[in-house]
């Protein structure tokens, strides 16, 4: 599923949110169009990207232990390689960021917001990768959808 483009209902891709953007996004957020904004923090193209995602264990019924790691299992590639990954955590950014760890991609979310908008859930990031750090956004009608492609976004930012 791709962004929404919206051309002329907004004079800027903060004008799409009815509550306040993180404090470092804001100004951009302000004076960038919903289009320029995009291309910045959500780009669509990268050395990582992500195909098939899902928790393998789904129906795995509840347990009186309290909350538990779930299985993840997920297509990606990193440059020219394309394989399949696995991570046991508690909740899917944790897997992911763990799946992108064991093929080469540091990440570390520093801050993590997500705010309805747009008929669907944008996810906003900031991850580091030990040297510098970036601000990324992933949208989707799927709150988890949202999150990772936020940090699939954030991935690809810091390797540029």
């Amino acid at each position: 599923m791709s962004i929404p483009s919206f051309i002329a209902s907004a004079p800027s891709f903060a004008a799409h949110f009815q509550t306040p953007l993180p404090r470092a996004l804001r100004d951009d957020a302000a004076s960038m169009s919903h289009d320029a904004f995009l291309v910045r923090y959500a780009p669509s193209s990268g050395p990582v990207r992500l195909g098939h995602w899902r928790c393998t264990d789904v129906d795995r019924p509840a347990s009186r232990l309290g909350p538990q790691a779930r299985n993840y299992q997920a297509t990606m590639a990193v440059g020219d390689r394309i394989g399949t990954s696995t991570a046991a955590a508690s909740g899917p950014v944790s897997a992911l960021t763990a799946m992108l760890h064991e093929r080469g991609v540091p990440l570390e979310i520093d801050a993590f917001h997500q705010l309805p908008a747009m008929g669907g859930t944008a996810t906003f990031i900031r991850g580091t990768d030990g040297v510098g750090a970036e601000w990324a956004m992933g949208w989707s009608d799927d709150v988890t959808q949202s999150a990772l492609r936020a940090v699939i976004a954030c991935a690809n930012r810091l390797s540029a």
